[in-house]
């Protein structure tokens, strides 16, 4: 196959825009409900809010806080809200960094280079954390040079305190907990991590990349949501992500830290050039100040009383699915999600020909692999009005598999975050 050569002339935007059309025509109907993962909707009021305030600061640069001061406002005051929402103590500080991966990231060099400080003596930093991690801590790690020590789950699929304290070597600087994991939608027992990285004197990351900007608006509407946040002694760090339950624009995610003192681990400074001090708290130079403000933009229209709103609509979505998926015979929720994300197994049916059947119908499927099943990933207001719908396909997707109708071809797992 030849490369395409660079373009020789321009084009009318009618003719590039009619390109994009056809280019996007085999992309996943998202609006109806057939992608749990990938987009985060809300509704299309706050699509709208979020589009008009990325468009106003489209070419605007926050790594230029000086030269455009609206973009320092709005990210300090995400950072501000974030740790309200988080009962982060007042010392708090943070950044808004471009998702879920650079926040993880940046947790770990403030903990890496927290640790050089208190524990010089070690040369070889290693991580502690459950299998259900989400695969950017090893990422992180590998460009950090630090190791990840996985430990293997309790039998409700959350972290087995007993093992990862067993995991704990002399080289162990930090401990990581989920609020919710990505696999399975359960809450770690962050107060007894928190309890744990206290006593052997450990950096906790709580990654909320999925659960933070819901987790709270789901409590507030009466869910049993357990401890997860800063509101636990021992917290030192967290991550959540804006464009997903913030439902801001990609991609944009806050890191926070427990204490205004750990931010001089999580800058970046140099100054052997002859351009003089560079300094940056994210991984990132340039930043689009298009995803600040519509950051800041989304969170400023929605308040606390359109997030309830919205907990209370896919919260309830997610009893519809997991009481429905139950009720099928032969497959069931696993675990039981204190979230929204859900996936679910079966004890006599090829949920992988489950699958390809539901890829058939439409559906965008992923599934897992431990214990193998299918992934529903993360509902949101797209998949509000067509559970039913997805049930019911769900249930005709079983009855061909086990008529034999179908044979599963595949087995190879499929992932997405």
């Amino acid at each position: 196959m030849m490369r395409p050569t660079f373009p020789e002339h321009g084009l009318p935007p009618t003719e590039v825009f009619a390109e994009m059309e056809a280019a996007r025509r085999d992309d996943v109907d998202w609006r109806r409900g057939r992608l749990g993962l990938y987009v985060h909707y809300a509704g299309d009021d706050v699509l709208a809010v979020a589009k008009e305030a990325y468009q106003r600061f489209f070419s605007e640069n926050a790594l230029g806080p000086k030269a455009f001061p609206s973009l320092k406002k709005f990210e300090d005051d995400i950072v501000a809200w974030s740790a309200d929402l988080l009962h982060a103590p007042n010392a708090a500080t943070g950044v808004v960094t471009s998702g879920g991966t650079e926040s993880i990231f940046l947790a770990l060099k403030t903990a890496r280079d927290w640790a050089r400080t208190e524990r010089p003596e070690i040369v070889a930093p290693e991580i502690v954390a459950p299998i259900s991690a989400h695969p950017a801590f090893d990422k992180a790690a590998h460009y950090l040079c630090l190791t990840v020590r996985r430990v293997a789950l309790a039998g409700d699929y959350r972290a087995d305190v007993a093992a990862m304290t067993a995991a704990i070597t002399s080289n162990t600087i930090a401990l990581v907990g989920s609020a919710p994991t990505f696999p399975h939608g359960v809450i770690d027992p962050i107060p007894d991590l928190a309890a744990l990285a206290t006593a052997r004197g450990l950096w906790l990351h709580v990654d909320a990349c999925v659960g933070g900007f819901l987790a709270p608006f789901a409590a507030r509407v009466g869910y049993p949501i357990p401890p997860f946040d800063f509101a636990v002694q021992g917290v030192r760090s967290m991550s959540a992500d804006l464009h997903k339950y913030g439902f801001t624009a990609k991609g944009a995610s806050v890191l926070l830290l427990a204490d205004a003192a750990l931010r001089r681990h999580l800058v970046f400074e140099f100054d052997n050039w002859p351009r003089g001090k560079y300094a940056v708290p994210t991984f990132a130079g340039t930043r689009p100040g298009g995803a600040i403000a519509a950051a800041w933009a989304v969170l400023r229209y929605l308040g606390v009383d359109g997030y309830m709103r919205l907990a209370r609509e896919i919260m309830g979505a997610r009893d519809r699915l997991t009481a429905g998926i139950n009720a099928i015979e032969g497959l069931a929720v696993v675990g039981a999600p204190d979230l929204a994300v859900i996936g679910y197994t079966s004890r006599d049916v090829d949920t992988f020909a489950v699958a390809e059947e539901l890829t058939r119908r439409g559906w965008f499927v992923s599934t897992m692999s431990e214990p193998p099943g299918i992934h529903l990933g993360m509902p949101t207001m797209a998949h509000v009005p067509h559970v039913d719908t997805y049930l019911n396909d769900l249930r005709a997707a079983v009855d061909v598999v086990r008529t034999g109708k179908i044979a599963a071809r595949s087995r190879e797992v499929s992932y997405g975050g």
